[in-house]
């Protein structure tokens, strides 16, 4: 199964957070924002990634588009660019390079377990890192639950 996308809206209370603050939220380098406030991603060519059928996930991949957060006039921004998945000893992850630095990648969320890899979308809890809080927001500690976070295969019609 090769994936095409990847949707994820980080935290539902940081996005309303950020609107109801009056920030912004700006997307570019491709991704897009769908009818239900998520972010959905493009996989980047190259990626290995695979979900067998009995959860077990093998590979990595990434995925091309960036979201920017923006609120208090500079002072809370977070910026998402190039997230990856991992399938590693610790399980998979999703990776992120650390921005504005862009150098390096850090772990922002544990994913899983993957309990079925035959269904479109494939959905997998996620959960915040210590890097992932100082990338996206400190108020929410490691474990906290994020927005789960969907791989897809097919392509959908409108009018489905």
């Amino acid at each position: 199964m090769s994936f095409n996308r990847l949707t994820w809206g980080v935290k539902a209370s940081f996005r309303n957070y950020v609107d109801a603050v009056g920030g912004s939220v700006c997307l570019s380098d491709g991704a897009t924002r769908a009818e239900d406030g998520t972010f959905v991603f493009k996989a980047a060519a190259g990626g290995d990634l695979t979900i067998a059928p009995d959860g077990v996930a093998t590979g990595a991949m990434k995925f091309q588009g960036t979201v920017t957060f923006e609120a208090h006039g500079g002072m809370l921004k977070v910026i998402l660019t190039e997230l990856g998945l991992e399938a590693g000893s610790d399980g998979l992850v999703l990776t992120a390079l650390q921005a504005p630095l862009n150098k390096d990648r850090c772990t922002i969320a544990r994913l899983g377990p993957v309990e079925d890899g035959q269904h479109d979308p494939i959905t997998l809890r996620a959960e915040i890192t210590l890097d992932g809080m100082y990338q996206i927001a400190d108020n929410y500690p490691p474990g906290t639950e994020l927005d789960p976070v969907r791989l897809g295969v097919a392509v959908h019609s409108s009018g489905q």
